[in-house]
């Protein structure tokens, strides 16, 4: 049974999620801007997933042909979720499916996120 469906933009790459500062590792622009995208897309998702055992898929449409690592986007889609609180950490997921789908126009995704039965 789904707890959640919702679509996102398609995410910025770890290569483009950090940026090098003299002090580490900091958000980049891209990074920033994404985040902030996706806390007020998912704002009214709070707290939906607090204390539960996840299932997460994934369906990627990639906004071109280009060749792409599908775990790349993964770091930056995974902690946007968490900072807009859909859930409190991403050591709640047990299930993480990641389905490369067909190309759409600037991309997306459409995430399904479900409670993990103890069986799975």
């Amino acid at each position: 049974m789904d707890i959640l469906r919702f679509q996102l933009p398609y995410p910025p790459t770890i290569n483009h999620y950090y940026k090098r500062t003299p002090k580490g590792l900091a958000l980049s622009t891209k990074g920033i801007q994404y985040r902030h995208d996706a806390f007020y897309l998912l704002h009214k998702h709070r707290n939906h997933c607090k204390d539960k055992r996840l299932a997460v898929t994934i369906n990627l449409f990639p906004p071109d042909k280009r060749r792409r690592d599908i775990d790349n986007i993964l770091k930056c889609l995974l902690d946007s979720m968490q900072h807009a609180g859909v859930y409190d950490d991403d050591n709640q997921i047990d299930m993480l499916t990641i389905i490369r789908r067909h190309v759409v126009k600037d991309g997306s995704v459409a995430v399904w996120i479900s409670e993990c039965s103890s069986s799975e």
